[in-house]
Order: structure tokens, then C-alpha cells, then sequence
């Protein structure tokens, strides 16, 4: 089966927009991570002990690789990763083998096929 991990890691009050974004464009499902911290260029400042970095969440999408470069343009788009500093960024990784997919197998096959 021809998978593809899509993980975006977005600033919290981003995260319903590129979930339902990536749900339109064919991700099946997602994994959320809640309440994670990153650092960009430079450490974010404190204020007596108290980080001022916003919440980030990770979004894991397990995808079919016919999709994933358009569920990846389209999450990054509307979630504004490229116009808005710290809005995100998002990559995917190609997935050897998976297992535990017995509920969406069926809609992953007929999007892979439709791509061959």
C-alpha cells in the first residue's frame, strides 16, 4: 500500500482549520497532540519563569500517496504557514508498512487505485 505520513506542527488556534482542510482533500483520519512546545530561529522570551511562546499542536495524517502532495499544499495554504510567522510548518514522510488501517482500508484502496 502506497502511504504517506503527513505531520504538521501549527500554532493551536490553527489546528481545526488544517484538519478540516485536510479532510477535504482526502485524509481519512488524524492523530492530535496537544499542547507541545517549539522554538523557531531565536528562544522565545519569559517573564518570571513564565514562557511567552504560544501552544503549538502536532497533527499526524496517515494518508494514501496519491494524495498527499495536494492534502500538504492545501493544509500549508490554509493554514497561512508561509504568510503568518509561526502558523506551522508541515512535511511527509513515506510509510513502508502499516498496520491497524482495517476500518479505512477499504477508501485508502479505491483512492490508490484511482491514482493508477
Amino acid at each position: 500500500m502506497n502511504l504517506r505520513l503527513i505531520m504538521a506542527l501549527v500554532a493551536v488556534e490553527k489546528t481545526d482549520v488544517v484538519l478540516e482542510a485536510a479532510r477535504r482533500k482526502g485524509a481519512t483520519g488524524a492523530t492530535v497532540i496537544t499542547s507541545v512546545r517549539g522554538e523557531g530561529l531565536k528562544p522565545e522570551k519569559t517573564f518570571l519563569g513564565l514562557e511567552l511562546t504560544g501552544q503549538r499542536d502536532v497533527l499526524l495524517f496517515l494518508v494514501a500517496g496519491n494524495r498527499a502532495g495536494l492534502i500538504l499544499e492545501t493544509i500549508a495554504r490554509e493554514g497561512r504557514f508561509d504568510e503568518e510567522p509561526g502558523s506551522g510548518i508541515a512535511f511527509q514522510v513515506n510509510i513502508e508498512d502499516a498496520v491497524g488501517l482495517k476500518t479505512q482500508e477499504s477508501v485508502l484502496l479505491d483512492e490508490i487505485e484511482e491514482s493508477l
